[in-house]
């Protein structure tokens, strides 16, 4: 489904973010990203969809290179893959319908969407989204007048709504409390495991990475340094990822 080849990432200023990745990432995995800040999680998520440019080296998606793609093609391509930021990136102001109908735009004209001018289908599709994640009484609300883990569960609605094959969850539940994240992660495993959508998450917490994942991958300075089951995931082994052994705040809630 998706397959890094030799891929590397350097920042203008110099600073790697990725090294020579090789993975191959299957259909209906649940894979969880995991370690320290800086150690290139976000860069590596984020080159899937091409919100970071890769340095060198292929992205490749179902068969299709996303790094040679460009015009329709790359719209094409980008159709297929979701995106669930820590901050929500939901319009305030709008409501959620309104939010969650913005993951049809890849699929009609510039100007029919600034206009607001979805097809039934498309208001169908929103408002089961919404029902999937339990927030269909919240559709005509204002995306602002929401918690915190009711906007993640709207931009995972968004997701849906897009009729993504690949959700890419960037520290999705990072700034919520411990009872809210696992809720959104509960979402998140159920629609991976009844919809068959390959499903990576980076994640701060390790108890997280090991209570929903099927796969881990560690990195490091730019590196896989682990890639396996969650079996293999050893406290051993996060304290090779982690280059040091695993701190209380790396478990979710604090506990030891």
């Amino acid at each position: 489904m998706i397959e890094f080849k030799n891929v590397s990432k350097v920042y203008p200023n110099g600073t790697v973010g990725l090294k020579n990745i090789n993975l191959n990432m299957k259909k209906g995995e649940f894979i969880v990203i995991v370690g320290l800040s800086g150690a290139g999680k976000s860069t590596l998520l984020r080159s899937i969809n091409r919100l970071h440019e890769i340095t060198d080296g292929q992205i490749v998606i179902d068969g299709h290179s996303i790094t040679a793609a460009s015009g329709a093609q790359l719209r094409r391509l980008r159709r297929d893959i979701g995106m669930i930021f820590q901050s929500f990136n939901l319009v305030k102001r709008s409501s959620v319908l309104r939010n969650v109908l913005s993951g049809r735009v890849g699929y009609h004209s510039t100007l029919r969407t600034l206009l607001g001018l979805f097809p039934k289908q498309d208001v169908e599709l929103a408002l089961n989204a919404l029902s999937r994640v339990n927030i269909l009484d919240k559709a005509y609300s204002r995306a602002d007048e929401l918690s915190g883990g009711q906007q993640q569960r709207v931009s995972i609605a968004r997701a849906l709504a897009q009729e993504a094959k690949i959700i890419l969850a960037d520290e999705p539940v990072a700034s919520l409390d411990p009872l809210t994240t696992r809720q959104v992660m509960d979402d998140l495993k159920r629609i991976n495991q009844e919809l068959g959508i390959t499903t990576v998450v980076n994640l701060h917490f390790i108890d997280l990475a090991r209570e929903y994942a099927t796969r881990i991958i560690g990195l490091r300075a730019g590196e896989v340094v682990f890639d396996g089951p969650v079996a293999e995931a050893t406290d051993e082994k996060f304290s090779e990822i982690y280059g040091r052994a695993i701190k209380k705040d790396e478990l979710l809630g604090g506990e030891a």
